[in-house]
C-alpha cells in the first residue's frame, strides 16, 4: 500500500548501507483539543482557508474551476473573487438523466457569485467512448465511475486552454459531509450495550447484503466499525462472491498500522478516526489518485485547497464534538460561509459527483464483460454475481458491480 507521508533515506557509512524509514508528517502528531471555543475555531479556520485557497491561485498559466451546486466549490471560488480572482467555472451534465445534472444549481451558484458558467454535457456514447481509455489510464482498476465523466470534462477545459484547475476535493472527510460519518457515530454507542450477546448471535445467524447489518455485526463482535468510506465489499460479501475463502475481518490487515497509530496517539474521539483514514486511504488512495491521473491525461494540474498540511492540522487540533454535536453534516464549513453565500447553497442536499453509468454500462451491453471474463476465471460464484447484477440494474449496489467491471476490465486486458 502506498503512503504519502513516508520518507526513505539510504546512508552509506564505512562501506554498510543503512535504510532508514519515518514519517515526515501525521496529522495524529496535532495535539488534540487545542480549540475548544466555537467562535475561535470558526475565525482560525476561516483565515486558514482563505490563505490555503490564495496560496493556490497563484499561477502563470490560465486556471479554470470545478463547479457544482454545492458548498465545497462555492466556497473556493467565493474566496477567489474575494482574492480578485474571477475563474472560468465548468459544470458537467448528462442528457437525458435529470435527476444526476448539476447545471441547474451550478448555474445559480455561478449567478450568484458573478461567474461565467460553462455547461459541458454528455451522453451514453461520449460516456462509452471515453471508458476505455480512462480505465486504461487509471492503470489499476479503481473503483470510481466518476472517473469517465471527469475525464470527458477536463477534455473539454484542455480544449479551452486551461492549464491548472481548483477543485473540492477533502471537504466531506475534514468538514463531516458524509451522512454515514454521523451513522457510525449512533451506531458506536451499541457497543455500551451490557446484555448484547444475544444480539451477536442473531446477526451471525441472520446474514444481510445490507450494509447496516454489517455495521451491527462489527459492534456487536467488538471489533473495528469504520473502515474507511471507500469499503464497498465486506468480508462477508467477499466471502459469498468469490470462489475462496474469505476470512471474517481479513480486510483489517489492511488497516491494522493506521489504527494503532491512532490508538495510541493523543486522540480518542472516534471521529478523528474517521477523518484520519479517510483522508489517508479513501482521499489519498482513492480521489486523488483519479483526480492526478485524469487531469494530468490532458496536461492539467489539479490544486486542492481543502486539503492544505496547515488547514487540515488545525482541524485536528479543535474539539471534535465543534464538528458534529448540532447533527449537521460540515456544521463548521456552514457556519463559515453563512452570510457569504445564500441559503439555498448552504442547505442543499449532498449529490456529490453521481452520474448514470450503470444506465449507460446495461443499455450499452458493456456489463457482460463481467460475465465473460468471470467465465474465463472463475473467480466468483455465478449465482451471487448474478444477483449482485440483477439488484444494480434496480438501483442497489451500483457501485459493487461498476466495481467488478473495472476489475474485469483490468483481468482481460492484462492477465488473459
Amino acid at each position: 500500500m502506498k503512503n504519502f507521508q513516508q520518507v526513505s533515506t539510504l546512508h552509506v557509512k564505512r562501506g554498510v548501507l543503512h535504510v532508514n524509514a519515518k514519517r515526515y508528517f501525521d496529522l495524529l502528531d496535532v495535539t488534540p483539543n487545542m480549540i475548544t471555543n466555537k467562535h475561535e475555531a470558526l475565525r482560525v479556520l476561516e483565515e486558514a482557508l482563505e490563505h490555503s485557497i490564495h496560496l493556490r491561485l497563484e499561477c502563470n498559466v490560465p486556471m479554470a474551476s470545478l463547479l457544482s451546486g454545492g458548498i465545497d466549490s462555492a466556497t473556493l471560488k467565493y474566496f477567489a473573487k474575494q482574492n480578485n480572482t474571477h475563474l472560468q467555472t465548468y459544470t458537467l451534465g448528462y442528457k437525458e438523466f435529470a435527476k444526476y445534472d448539476e447545471r441547474k444549481n451550478a448555474k445559480a451558484s455561478a449567478e450568484f457569485l458573478g461567474l461565467d458558467n460553462i455547461q459541458v454535457e454528455i451522453d451514453e456514447d461520449d460516456f462509452i467512448r471515453a471508458s476505455d481509455k480512462v480505465l486504461g489510464t487509471l492503470d489499476e482498476p479503481l473503483n470510481d465511475p466518476a472517473a469517465v465523466p471527469l475525464y470527458l470534462l477536463f477534455e473539454r477545459i484542455k480544449k479551452d486552454g486551461y492549464r491548472v484547475v481548483l477543485s473540492g476535493e477533502g471537504a466531506d472527510e475534514l468538514f463531516l459531509g458524509y451522512r454515514q460519518y454521523f451513522e457510525y457515530l449512533d451506531i458506536e454507542k451499541a457497543a455500551g450495550l451490557a446484555h448484547k450477546n444475544w444480539l451477536k448471535k442473531y446477526f451471525r445467524a441472520n446474514f444481510s447484503m445490507n450494509r447496516e447489518w454489517e455495521w451491527y455485526k462489527r459492534i456487536f463482535d467488538d471489533t473495528l466499525l469504520f473502515r474507511t468510506s471507500g469499503e464497498k465489499f465486506t468480508d462477508l460479501q467477499k466471502n459469498q462472491l468469490l470462489r475462496r475463502n474469505v476470512k471474517d475481518n481479513e480486510s483489517l490487515k489492511y488497516l491494522q498500522s493506521y489504527r494503532d497509530r491512532f490508538e495510541t496517539s493523543a486522540h480518542s474521539d472516534e471521529s478523528i478516526w474517521y477523518s484520519y483514514i479517510d483522508l489517508n486511504i479513501f482521499q489519498a488512495e482513492h480521489f486523488l489518485t483519479k483526480l492526478d491521473r485524469v487531469s494530468m491525461a490532458h496536461s492539467i494540474e489539479s490544486r486542492t485547497p481543502f486539503l492544505d498540511h496547515k488547514l487540515t492540522s488545525l482541524i485536528f487540533g479543535i474539539d471534535p464534538k465543534l464538528r458534529y454535536e448540532d447533527g449537521i453534516t460540515k456544521s463548521l464549513l456552514k457556519q463559515i460561509m453563512t452570510g457569504k453565500l445564500p441559503d439555498a447553497i448552504l442547505t442543499r442536499k449532498k449529490k456529490g459527483f453521481s452520474n448514470p453509468y450503470m444506465e449507460y454500462l446495461i443499455h450499452s451491453k458493456k456489463i457482460n464483460l463481467i460475465q465473460e471474463v468471470n467465465a474465463q476465471t472463475g473467480m466468483f460464484h455465478k449465482k451471487k454475481l448474478d444477483e449482485y447484477i440483477n439488484t444494480a440494474s434496480k438501483g442497489s449496489f451500483k457501485q459493487h458491480v461498476w466495481g467488478l467491471y473495472v476489475l474485469s476490465y483490468w483481468i482481460k486486458k492484462n492477465l488473459l
